[in-house]
């Protein structure tokens, strides 16, 4: 029973006996007592809308206004077309989350320093004046340049989502854009390049039952989705159609995706992919087979393999008549080919052969084994390729990328249905409508990463030195400082960001960043710098709208959620906050619209059940909104079995690359290697942009002499199954379930005289973390492995290299901040560090 229904039994008996007890009658004995003031159990829906890529449904109970239970999706019989969406763990722990202690109950401003986490309460109405009035202050003083809503993931689903502050600032003249992600920001640009694709236009999992040789690069959906209809899901029932299948997992760890239902796992040390993808490279070349087999399909389709398809491109570009084609055809050099710098010939003879001994030495796997994966790779008659976002998240990862989706090239079989290009798996979806943001009339943008750096330096910050986009030339400057920061669900502010240490100072320094604010449901470790915080809705206090995400394999859905319980506190969802501060800048009537949010949720409800994208739901949408809710759950398997590239291998239709081929050589990274700051100017190793995808020794890296002395070991970051990014963190039963621990081989662990058990304190020059250690042959020796997304929970002691040591054993006090050279992306699984025993 819960505290608060037995405290309201308690009280109702009580308040009998006190009645019966008072009276001396006889006929006062047979007096029946009230009954217990414990209304019906009611059952809604709701999901869990954390950004893991499934939106799972969750079912929820209460009684008398309280959560009782949360329980998952097993309203059908499992098929094959139609079966259950089972939430993990985090999912079903939704009722410890929303009654979380650190939960945020009233708006507050801060009294302390920021960072210290002193607040007092205030009304709403202070709250949105504040913030209403300092933005407008801003953009009169600033522009709209120096208003940036950082980039969160928390809870950006549904129709009282981030959004709403979205549509609140592009109605008053815009804010500063930001472009790419934390997760895909270096794999974006690399198959953007590579494909004109985004990096998520893979062949679908379901796929792989088709193909006979399955080779995955840090490639881990069992434990990345592990929603019982997502691409996890798909996984397994793909592997289990397809039994002659051979799957080679390459990974530092070895992961849930493993598990016996591999035929091999290869540990590979961090950051050396593109080694390890050249050495395979060299065998199917230089053995004659790519001559003898797939030259032709190279010839058609791609274009920089040799150098007569770029001196051929190039001609085109300069007799093209578009001004960007024939800047590209000046900078183009047909010399920097594939072929000669895999076989290191013409320009590349002085480099050492790409020989599978030589990738031994660097990726840690032997040679035999990267012969044979050439072998498997020239056998397969579908060679389904996949590279997860991990490499990606490397210093220079985009050299990493664009190396492994060579490997599909080479074999000559894309297009074909079992086989893949090295993207994510390609995820369908049902649709949803979303509140109108409109658009944002501020035509600059920077990278998503680089928002710390702009809150002092983005004056001067300009596309050839950062990125930035939007501005008239390389040199013209961004010319504004970010002055106004809206955190909302975001723990970039912070947590998720790079150098925690560093971080904080920028964000304590008040000459900087004039106003901070973040909206949440909890008191996460960005909050703490907040100088306004609002408090949210949890999800199981929402009505809302929403659909399966980004990664929920096969099977979509819509769920209508229904608030279990009434907001508590003094809590508003988004839309409500949002309006509030619209109140005070003057365009409550426009960003309103006049609706309420029920309003609003039926006019998106009857949207979404018109989209023809969403026929055949099951079961059939009804009439309203309302009938909807009681309904809760909505399924359709959208039957997509997407192939990689099909459309331009066996259709026709050119690529989005400039060329409208696979480009090999991109014309574009010619251009910027061409214009861009690189290593030379910045001083940074690895900093560095070429035409061809090429391995690069880089800063933190393995073969890093500069740091590999007094940091011996690689730090790999992963993403583990209690916690998806630093969401959950704060759930102790899933701190429970799923141990903070660091992964250290026994090897390893021998040489420091480490047990499972001991806390050891893991540091480098940016900052230290004291973390539990398990010993395990999980991990590829030389290697250590962190779970990321732990709060950042500073103490009183000092670490090695003069840091507080961060108790909490956030990974991101450990990692750079340093932006990568093509999309100026976070590199956060570089890391170099040392250990010792607390």
């Amino acid at each position: 029973m819960e505290r608060r229904s037995f405290l309201k039994m308690s009280a109702a008996l009580g308040c009998a006996a006190s009645v019966t007890g008072c009276k001396t009658s006889s006929d006062d004995a047979n007096v029946v007592p009230p009954k217990p003031p414990v209304g019906e159990e009611q059952i809604t829906w709701s999901s869990c809308l954390v950004n893991c890529g499934s939106n799972c449904p969750v079912k929820v109970f209460s009684r008398d206004g309280v959560i009782t239970r949360v329980e998952t999706d097993h309203d059908v019989v499992d098929g094959d077309d139609i079966y259950q969406v089972r939430a993990c763990a985090r999912g079903r722990s939704l009722r410890q989350r929303t009654y979380a202690v650190d939960r945020l109950k009233t708006p507050m401003k801060r009294v302390g320093k920021r960072g210290e986490g002193k607040f007092v309460p205030i009304s709403w109405d202070e709250a949105a004046k504040t913030i209403g009035t300092k933005l407008s202050s801003v953009i009169n003083e600033h522009g709209n340049k120096a208003i940036f809503r950082s980039y969160g993931s928390g809870a950006y689903y549904g129709f009282a989502s981030n959004a709403c502050f979205n549509r609140l600032f592009n109605l008053n003249g815009g804010c500063l854009n930001a472009y790419g992600n934390y997760s895909w920001a270096q794999q974006m640009e690399a198959a953007k390049y590579t494909f004109g694709t985004g990096s998520t236009t893979g062949s679908s999992t379901v796929t792989l039952s088709n193909s006979d040789f399955l080779l995955g690069v840090a490639y881990n959906p069992s434990e990345i989705r592990q929603s019982g209809s997502g691409e996890g899901f798909d996984y397994l029932k793909a592997l289990q159609k397809s039994n002659g299948l051979k799957v080679v997992m390459i990974d530092p760890r070895y992961t849930d995706s493993m598990l016996g239902k591999e035929s091999k796992w290869l540990p590979i040390r961090p950051g050396t992919d593109a080694a390890f993808a050249e050495a395979i490279a060299y065998q199917m070349i230089s053995s004659g087979w790519v001559d003898a087999n797939s030259l032709d399909f190279i010839n058609k389709y791609a274009v920089g393999f040799d150098a007569d398809s770029i001196a051929a491109q190039q001609a085109l570009f300069a007799a093209s008549g578009d001004a960007t084609k024939q800047e590209y055809a000046k900078v183009m050099k047909p010399e920097e080919n594939y072929r000669d710098y895999i076989l290191s010939q013409g320009i590349y003879s002085e480099q050492p052969l790409k020989t599978t001994e030589w990738a031994e030495k660097i990726t840690g796997i032997p040679a035999a084994q990267l012969e044979q994966i050439a072998t498997d790779l020239q056998n397969a008659k579908a060679p389904y390729i996949v590279v997860g976002a991990g490499v990606n998240r490397q210093a220079n990862g985009e050299q990493s990328m664009r190396a492994l989706y060579m490997l599909s090239v080479l074999t000559g079989k894309l297009g074909t249905l079992g086989s893949s290009n090295g993207e994510l798996p390609y995820m369908s979806s049902m649709s949803r409508a979303g509140i109108p943001t409109g658009s944002n009339p501020v035509k600059e943008s920077i990278s998503f990463f680089t928002w710390s750096e702009a809150i002092h330096h983005g004056e001067t910050m300009t596309a050839r030195s950062h990125g930035v986009r939007g501005t008239d030339g390389l040199d013209t400057p961004l010319g504004t400082n970010i002055k106004v920061i809206i955190s909302a669900s975001d723990s970039s502010l912070l947590n998720q960001h790079a150098e925690i240490n560093n971080t904080a100072k920028i964000l304590e320094d008040e000459t900087g960043v004039e106003l901070i604010v973040s909206c949440d449901c909890w008191m996460t470790p960005g909050a703490k710098f907040a100088d306004i915080i609002l408090p949210d809705t949890s999800w199981l206090e929402s009505n809302d709208l929403v659909n399966d995400s980004y990664a929920s394999g096969a099977l979509g859905y819509i769920t209508a959620m229904k608030s279990a319980i009434e907001p508590m506190w003094d809590c508003k969802s988004m839309y409500e906050a949002s309006a509030l501060i619209a109140k005070y800048m003057g365009c409550e009537a426009e960003f309103t619209e006049g609706k309420t949010e029920e309003q609003w949720l039926e006019e998106l409800y009857q949207k979404t059940k018109d989209n023809s994208n969403n026929l055949g739901v099951y079961p059939a949408f009804p009439a309203t909104y309302k009938e909807a809710q009681e309904i809760g759950f909505f399924r359709k398997n959208m039957n997509d079995k997407h192939v990689a590239l099909e459309s331009y291998i066996k259709g026709g239709k050119p690529l989005s690359t400039p060329s409208g081929k696979i480009e090999i050589y991109s014309a574009e990274l010619a251009w910027r290697a061409a214009n861009w700051d690189q290593e030379s100017k910045t001083q940074v190793k690895g900093d560095t942009i070429t035409a061809i995808p090429q391995y690069t020794v880089t800063w933190d890296g393995y073969e890093d002499t500069d740091t590999s002395t007094d940091y011996p070991f690689q730090l790999a970051g992963y993403h583990t199954k209690g916690r998806t990014h630093s969401s959950y963190h704060n759930v102790p039963w899933l701190r429970e379930a799923v141990e903070d621990a660091v992964w250290v081989n026994p090897m390893d662990a021998s040489e420091q005289g480490l047990s499972s058990g001991d806390e050891i304190e893991m540091y480098n020059e940016r900052g230290s973390i004291a973390v539990k250690v398990r010993i395990t042959p999980r991990v590829a020796p030389g290697v250590l492995a962190l779970g990321q997304g732990a709060w950042f929970k500073p103490g009183n002691t000092l670490g090695s290299t003069g840091h507080i040591i961060d108790e909490g054993g956030a990974i991101n006090s450990l990692t750079r901040y340093q932006p990568s050279p093509v999309a100026k992306g976070n590199p956060q699984h570089t890391n170099r560090v040392a250990i010792k025993k607390i």
